[in-house]
């Protein structure tokens, strides 16, 4: 295992105000200690689900809905659970690690790919249900893990009543259970099997990808988009107040040198074609920019030019799907993020850049 362990007033305490944030599945084989585990499949039910050699996704019913968002257990001697998901979705967490055979003192390490409410909201809870498991975390987000109040109260202003009724708070975790992860460093989960840390901002700063050794699956978290099974077309995820297009893109990049088996989105699932995917993430990312660009110098609403150009996209979809994705990724929060990394960083009135991005561009 490397890394390093968080000392609560010295990592990222340099750090702005905190963001909270807002497929096709295959069969694998699985060392679980317990039966019940289902075989993955289109139109499967909620539950863990086996998606490679040692590799179980559980949905976490995010607002009591299937399919919305995923954490993934890593199985090994020393097993670890990539992404918490809310704090709303915790009982449903672990009850299906129980459900797969995973005890109190069982759980190795738990990793939050960042710092959102949707994937990091439960980790204080979780932290307590396993006590002698590590948490790991990106170095800009780990003392808003330690000390959590600057976070929740930026989620209190931005989700006002959908905050409780939805994601849930934060509770805090203890700074010596807390290892920041840089970029290539690896969680060991057990002989011939670790975890590789890809340092990947775009969608927030204090995002990481995660790189499974022996099933080859890149766990992405945001860096890649939401896909959701129900809706079945991939859109950018770019809130405020992070969001920048070169460093998004040279993450993708990042991700493709890999040459990973397979994208594993935290919304939602195991895509397998991880070279096609990539390339289609970095062209709506890049198309989204430019209609977002266009809108703003026009003196246009970039939400609204958004959803003129890519409503259409989902228009076949029935309505309780496209809301439910509306509620996860819509076009408004994406046109906000948009609108603020277009302003920052002088965007607006020069043309998007098509070659190859330089971080932080």
């Amino acid at each position: 295992m490397t890394g390093r362990a968080v000392d609560h007033e010295g990592a990222s305490s340099r750090e702005a105000e905190p963001d909270p944030g807002p497929g096709h599945l295959t069969t694998g084989h699985t060392n679980v200690r317990a039966g019940g585990i289902e075989p993955a499949g289109e139109g499967m039910p909620a539950g863990p689900v086996v998606i490679g050699p040692g590799v179980i996704q559980v949905d976490t019913l995010l607002g009591g809905w299937r399919r919305m968002t995923a954490g993934y257990l890593v199985e090994g001697p020393a097993p670890v659970l990539v992404e918490t998901g809310s704090q709303s979705s915790v009982g449903v967490l672990l009850a299906a690690l129980e459900h797969i055979g995973v005890g109190p003192g069982d759980l190795a390490g738990v990793v939050v790919t960042h710092i959102h409410l949707d994937h990091a909201g439960g980790v204080g809870d979780v932290a307590r249900a396993f006590p002698d498991a590590t948490v790991y975390v990106h170095e800009k987000g780990a003392r808003h893990l330690a000390d959590p109040s600057r976070l929740v109260a930026s989620a209190e202003r931005v989700y006002g009543p959908l905050l409780d009724g939805l994601y849930g708070r934060l509770e805090p975790t203890p700074p010596e259970r807390l290892h920041v992860l840089a970029d290539t460093d690896t969680v060991e989960i057990g002989p011939g099997r670790v975890l590789t840390a890809v340092d990947s901002p775009g969608h927030a700063k204090h995002h990481l990808g995660l790189h499974d050794s022996v099933s080859g699956i890149l766990f992405a978290g945001d860096a890649v988009g939401v896909r959701l099974p129900d809706a079945g077309v991939l859109r950018p995820a770019t809130p405020p107040p992070d969001f920048d297009l070169g460093q998004a893109v040279h993450s993708l990049r990042k991700f493709a040198s890999r040459r990973p088996s397979g994208i594993a989105l935290a919304h939602y699932g195991l895509l397998e074609d991880a070279e096609t995917l990539l390339e289609e993430a970095e062209a709506t990312l890049r198309s989204w920019a430019e209609t977002a660009q266009r809108a703003l110098r026009e003196g246009r609403d970039i939400a609204a030019a958004l959803e003129e150009r890519y409503s259409f996209d989902t228009s076949h979809v029935p309505v309780e799907f496209r809301e439910k994705l509306e509620v996860l990724n819509g076009f408004h929060s994406n046109a906000a993020g948009l609108q603020r990394w277009l302003e920052t960083s002088g965007r607006v009135e020069t043309e998007l850049a098509s070659g190859a991005p330089q971080p932080g561009s």
